[in-house]
């Protein structure tokens, strides 16, 4: 395995500010930089464009104005950030945090919503990041942290061969509840980066090839979490969410690799579209009833047989809930249900696809027809507001910045805090197995990353198996109904089945 060690090329010398102003002209996504890599022909749907100077900065401090520390825990949308030392180090002064990393979230911030259609929200400061990461602290015993990465272009001597192609290195900001900033310049390119992450979600999705995703997923872990290790441990830090730049979305998160272990053996893991765009109020799950809606069979889809069992275990013996399955699941009878009912946990158990291109040409397969994405805010998720929104048969055009950008976004989309996705079609065994071990966990578990990380992790130790016509979980054992005839014993360790699986927006 190659070793990465930070680099001091590129801003060691600047001060902060000029530190900021650099990012925001030397970005990767500047249509004005020749030499970038990358998806550079639609910087919005990339994740791109140009971090544009603001007099007033986009840390500039609001104020408690919409705060709310109550037991609700922490505040409406928002923003996060990073600091800059370019050989690693830390930062926590309010004017660093507003002046680099609040300029980053709110250039993340403007690319959502170009893409999702929906309004810039106002950036926020450092001390009320610490606020927000401080409550979830506090309300859960969570010690979260916020992971920026993103590509900088660095600054190389004119006699070098890179320098006319204007490389870009690798940025990493992890931001903690204390309010300290911690940052890194990894010397690796953008290219670099993506081409390993390609092989990554290439290798990953084989389930016959029981070891070829190992190499790509260690280099990944060794470019994203590595240098930070250090800084994680010293903050006793175990959940981790990360804030990424494009092509780096879709990469699964949880199977990182350290040479001995996933990163979900240690962390819980999470994907923020950005701090600013994400509805961090922590409110507690478990009295809260599910919707599961679903349906086993399509006209032109492949069918999902274990659908049925899916939503009966959810609703009827792990969860208080109704089911909605087949031609019951239409969109006036999930409206009409939410009149009826604040459910705060809805529950698509069908196909759905994240693909580029406009949000009209991604869709949500229901019983009786396909809800397109750019309709899916209209149905006011957010009253009575939805607190998990779970879609356990996706996936996602890997790789493209567009579908990136929707499934990255998909919480602020819909309207709800969080959102539960696959990042590819897993085995509908594989997803039964998995849904089932996490609305276990999900009733114990103080954050909702947590109990997908321990739905994660016993599937990876083999605890979720098929066996003699039954599902085992750790809690339990259940059989399989007739429609899904004869099931193989099974087990489900390979990271196919469950590192897809994926927590966006507010993993609390």
């Amino acid at each position: 395995m190659e070793t990465i060690t930070p680099t001091n090329s590129g801003m060691g010398n600047m001060t902060l500010n000029d530190q900021a102003n650099n990012l925001s002209q030397n970005s990767p996504n500047n249509n004005n930089n020749p030499g970038q890599q990358g998806n550079n022909n639609n910087p919005n749907a990339a994740g791109g464009g140009r971090l544009e100077p603001s007099n007033s900065g986009p840390g500039r401090d609001r104020g408690n104005n919409n705060r709310g520390s109550s037991r609700e825990g922490s505040r409406q949308p928002r923003q996060a950030g990073r600091g800059q030392n370019a050989g690693g180090g830390r930062l926590d002064s309010q004017g660093n945090f507003s002046n680099f990393a609040g300029r980053l979230d709110g250039h993340l911030s403007r690319s959502f919503g170009n893409h999702l259609g929906i309004p810039e929200p106002p950036p926020v400061t450092l001390s009320e990041t610490q606020e927000t990461l401080g409550n979830i602290v506090t309300l859960t015993g969570a010690q979260p942290a916020l992971i920026y990465v993103s590509f900088v272009q660095a600054d190389l001597p004119e006699s070098s061969a890179e320098s006319q192609l204007a490389r870009d290195r690798l940025d990493i900001s992890l931001v903690t509840s204390s309010g300290q900033v911690f940052h890194h310049r990894v010397d690796v390119s953008q290219e670099e980066v993506l081409n390993v992450a390609k092989r990554l979600r290439a290798t990953i999705t084989n389930a016959r090839n029981p070891r070829g995703y190992l190499a790509p997923a260690q280099q990944m872990y060794q470019w994203l979490i590595a240098p930070l290790e250090a800084d994680l441990k010293e903050n006793n830090i175990n959940n981790l969410v990360f804030i990424l730049d494009a092509g780096l979305r879709s990469i699964p998160l949880a199977a990182l690799h350290d040479g001995e272990q996933f990163v979900v053996e240690n962390y819980s893991v999470g994907l923020m579209p950005s701090l600013a765009l994400t509805d961090t109020r922590y409110v507690d799950l478990k009295n809260l009833s599910v919707l599961a809606m679903g349906a086993s069979t399509f006209k032109t889809l492949n069918p999902l047989p274990a659908v049925p069992q899916e939503l009966s275990l959810i609703a009827n013996r792990l969860w208080q809930g109704r089911i909605l399955l087949n031609e019951d699941f239409t969109l006036n009878n999930l409206q009409t249900s939410r009149t009826q009912t604040p459910y705060g946990i809805l529950h698509f158990a069908t196909h759905a696809e994240f693909k580029k291109g406009a949000l009209k040409n991604s869709y949500i397969q229901l019983g009786d027809t396909q809800l397109t994405l750019d309709r899916l805010r209209s149905l006011n998720l957010n009253n009575p507001p939805v607190e998990l929104l779970v879609l356990s048969a996706c996936q996602t055009a890997l790789g493209d910045p567009e579908a990136e950008l929707g499934f990255a976004g998909l919480a602020v989309l819909a309207g709800v805090k969080t959102a539960l996705g696959s990042l590819w079609y897993v085995s509908d065994s594989g997803t039964l197995g998995l849904m089932t071990t996490f609305y276990e966990e999900l009733k114990d578990a103080p954050i909702k990353a947590e109990a997908l990380r321990q739905a994660q992790v016993s599937m990876l130790r083999g605890e979720v198996r098929f066996e003699g016509g039954q599902l085992v979980t750790p809690h339990g054992t259940f059989p399989l109904s007739p429609e899904l005839g004869e099931v193989e014993n099974t087990e489900l360790r390979h990271p196919y089945y469950w590192s897809a699986f994926t927590m966006v927006g507010s993993p609390w």
